[in-house]
């Protein structure tokens, strides 16, 4: 788009001294006519280039020489008030100008460069580090999404060449076993089919335009465990609810999935046998909270910071059959953060681990039942 030329900022801020030193000087002259030289002849009083010499005659002082010396130092001041307005508006405006090309650095895709503005904690120095911490929170979230489209891409790719290379096996030897190629193939079409349903809700909830009604979590938590307990059971994991009042205001749809992502990944990542789950819900302090516990092994904490990433399916945790796409913690985060909300994931003491979702409370909810504690 193409900027129409104008006058720039300091050209006016310099018009803008000046014109102000104009009038307070006008305003001081006309003060000193008005109370001291009021009954001063008029001829006194118009300037006239002949007299011009006389103002610096000291001998020559006096109401006659008024009006010249008074064109004279309007000039003056004139000339003063541009030429110092003009500085005085550069200097003020240099940190502008810093920012400007540090925005402009940004538009042509370098996020990296920071202002780091000095001086003063006034407003330019506010806004530049408004502005850096806009650009650091930026680099961020793009470096975030480009790793997350080369691992979504690398995932996807999967799925379709272990489809081709079956179809190829199938192909080149036309007796092998119809039924055994068509469960492999149902097998990977469905992990592809979950990987891209998953990718649909990740990005339906990074968007963060969500509809919003009541919605309570305990009732959530009540679905979630009564749709998880037979892979449970099978699992020889036992699941104890504590679900106190925890309402919040927000996507009923995303909500119950991210109730189902954490007692689902917490079912599936615990002992082979006599794991539990332990799901709270309740409010603390000026937050609601759902917390999801599961048994397991002792996690590396520094594991554990890295699980809610896209595609990190927890190497060192225990495994299980369900192999997963390496989404539902990220899943939860996102929906989180549309929420305003956040998602903690600490290590269990004895292992295992605890991932707890605070959200911002229904203020429309007119009791409020802290979490209970862990027996």
């Amino acid at each position: 788009m193409t900027r129409e030329p104008g006058t720039s900022v300091r050209a006016r801020l310099a018009l803008s001294y000046a014109a102000f030193l104009m009038l307070a000087c006008v305003l001081l002259l006309g003060a000193v006519w008005a109370f001291l030289l009021r009954n001063v002849p008029l001829r006194y009083l118009v300037p006239h280039p002949a007299d011009l010499p006389r103002i610096v005659d000291p001998g020559s002082y006096g109401p006659a020489v008024f009006a010249i010396a008074v064109a004279t130092i309007l000039v003056f001041l004139l000339v003063f008030g541009l030429g110092g307005g003009w500085l005085l508006a550069g200097r003020m405006l240099a940190p502008l100008r810093r920012i400007t090309g540090a925005t402009r650095a940004a538009a042509a895709g370098s996020l990296s460069h920071r202002i780091a503005l000095e001086g003063p904690g006034d407003e330019f120095r506010e806004l530049a580090d408004a502005f850096d911490t806009m650009l650091g929170r930026l680099e961020a979230h793009v470096e975030e999404q480009r790793r997350f489209a080369a691992n979504a891409s690398h995932e996807l790719r999967t799925p379709l060449a272990t489809t081709q290379a079956l179809l190829d096996v199938a192909r080149a030897d036309p007796g092998h076993d119809t039924a055994e190629l068509l469960g492999r193939l149902y097998a990977v079409n469905s992990r592809a089919i979950a990987l891209t349903e998953a990718l649909l809700l990740l990005g339906r909830a990074d968007q963060r335009s969500v509809a919003r009604e009541h919605v309570d979590l305990s009732l959530l938590a009540e679905d979630a465990v009564e749709t998880l307990l037979p892979p449970a059971e099978a699992r020889g994991v036992t699941v104890e609810s504590v679900a106190d009042p925890a309402r919040v205001v927000g996507s009923h749809a995303l909500l119950l999935q991210l109730t189902t992502n954490l007692v689902h990944n917490a079912i599936v990542h615990n002992l082979p046998g006599g794991g539990a789950v332990r799901i709270a819900t309740g409010t603390r302090a000026a937050s609601v909270v759902l917390t999801v516990e599961n048994t397991g092994t002792p996690l590396d904490p520094r594991l554990v910071s890295t699980l809610a990433e896209p595609f990190r399916r927890g190497a060192e945790r225990t495994r299980t059959d369900h192999p997963g796409v390496g989404l539902g913690l990220a899943i939860v985060r996102s929906i989180a953060r549309a929420h305003d909300g956040t998602l903690t994931l600490t290590p269990r003491r004895g292992g295992g681990l605890c991932a707890t979702v605070e959200l911002p409370p229904d203020r429309s909810a007119s009791t409020t039942v802290p979490v209970r504690a862990e027996a």
